[in-house]
């Protein structure tokens, strides 16, 4: 039986908070489809204070971001985009067009169609995270969207300079330097100078994920993305010092990043939370992830590696770093998860950042029946199909008139009894079904 060591915030008072932010979103979005621009922006000058008459970037302004960086910093940002477009390529060209004659002269296919625009939102209010310009711009991009929009806040003050030329060397069609509810809103939504999209693409805080949520259905979301989430799997093969750097690497995304340590060794576990003390003491971003481990960190101890399976499937995490004498175990074993991280040569930080995986990932649970973002998620697997004799189509014509009476579909059925009639001869009475 598994015991808590330290347990995390109780879920009544996440769901008060749940309720707050819902009901903040709802009333922004109907300001912005009501007011378009005029709303979008004294929104940015209420929650960035950043004010200006048009959000799009000119061209002289991303040359201007991109002079800012040096040779080394343009080669990190191609490196890791250089990663992230191999897998994504890999992936799609997993992904095949398929035509098969099913029964003699009736022809099935479906063809892989991606979206006519995404916008991908880029977060940069507390860190310019540029990594997420790769995973969104690239993947849309890979899978052959033609219009790719991107959204990103002002970071002090003003457009972030890698994340400006993260979103120009990825692909980006339009770049706008604008945040939170306001950008999600503006793109899904349009307005008087920006063009709706017809997919929301990126992570970023509780009033993003929240504004994407109430916004599917009007477009479509690449999933439902909280708060950044990890789960440390680890046992005696590693000490207490590399399970806390895990946990805090992550915990420093937000107040309300969980951050959860799974072992089956206690000693590891204690030592694990005095390691998280220690370095808490000394990590520059401490102020943050103090408070995420203080609110949402746990310790779990369980019995056996089964047991632990067990226990991470139902946690659902958004990133699961392994780090124990057999990880490949939990790879067979494990159903519930974002992105797998196995063995202490790997780790959060790399799928992040430079491996090529992509980093937007299912949190919330959402991992129970969705996995992270990819090319196929700008893909419309569309069918159709042909048939192509008069002998195909009285055939399947027949068992659709008699399938369409059980129903009561007496429509339906005649669409199948006039060709049964017109290429096959039969003589069926209106309304009637085929012998």
């Amino acid at each position: 039986m598994a015991k808590w060591l330290k347990r995390g915030s109780d879920v009544e008072a996440i769901k008060s908070a749940d309720k707050q932010v819902r009901d903040t979103v709802e009333g922004i979005l109907a300001d912005i489809e009501t007011r378009g621009d005029a709303a979008v922006r004294e929104l940015s000058v209420k929650f960035d204070k950043w004010d200006r008459d048009d959000y799009r970037l000119s061209d002289a302004e991303i040359r201007d971001c991109m002079a800012q960086l040096t040779d080394r910093d343009l080669k990190d940002i191609e490196f890791a985009q250089t990663q992230v477009r191999n897998f994504a390529q890999h992936q799609r060209d997993a992904l095949k067009d398929i035509e098969v004659e099913t029964l003699p002269g009736v022809v099935l296919g479906h063809k892989n169609i991606p979206v006519n625009a995404a916008g991908c939102y880029v977060p940069g209010g507390k860190y310019p995270l540029l990594a997420s310009a790769h995973m969104s711009v690239i993947t849309a991009k890979v899978a052959g969207v033609p219009r790719v929009v991107t959204c990103a806040p002002p970071f002090q003050g003003k457009p972030a300079p890698a994340i400006v030329a993260a979103q120009h060397m990825a692909g980006a069609d339009e770049i706008y330097c604008l945040g939170g509810i306001q950008a999600i809103g503006a793109m899904a939504l349009g307005t008087q100078s920006m063009n709706p999209v017809d997919m929301l693409i990126g992570p970023g805080n509780a009033f993003v994920a929240e504004a994407k949520r109430q916004l599917f259905g009007r477009v479509g979301i690449d999933l439902f993305a909280g708060p950044t989430e990890t789960l440390v799997i680890a046992d005696e093969t590693v000490d207490g010092e590399l399970c806390a750097t895990d946990l805090l690497g992550q915990a420093e995304h937000g107040p309300d990043s969980p951050a959860i340590l799974l072992t089956n060794s206690e000693k590891l576990a204690r030592d694990t939370m005095a390691e998280v003390e220690r370095l808490l003491a000394i990590l520059p971003t401490a102020s943050i992830a103090s408070k995420a481990w203080e609110k949402y960190g746990e310790v779990i101890v369980a019995d056996s590696e089964e047991e632990m399976v067990e226990i991470a499937d139902q946690i659902a995490s958004e990133h699961v770093q392994v780090m124990t004498r057999d990880p490949d175990y939990f790879l067979k074993n494990m159903t519930n998860y974002g992105a797998l991280f196995l063995g202490p040569r790997t780790n959060v930080a790399y799928g992040d950042k430079a491996i090529g995986t992509n980093h937007t990932l299912p949190t919330k649970k959402a991992a129970r029946y969705t996995g992270g973002l990819w090319v196929g998620k700008f893909l419309k697997t569309c069918t159709y199909q042909k048939v192509l004799t008069d002998e195909a189509s009285v055939m399947v014509g027949e068992y659709c008139s008699r399938l369409c009476a059980l129903e009561g579909f007496v429509g339906h059925g005649e669409q199948a009894n006039i060709r049964v009639r017109r290429y096959g001869g039969k003589n069926i009475p209106y309304g009637a079904a085929a012998e």
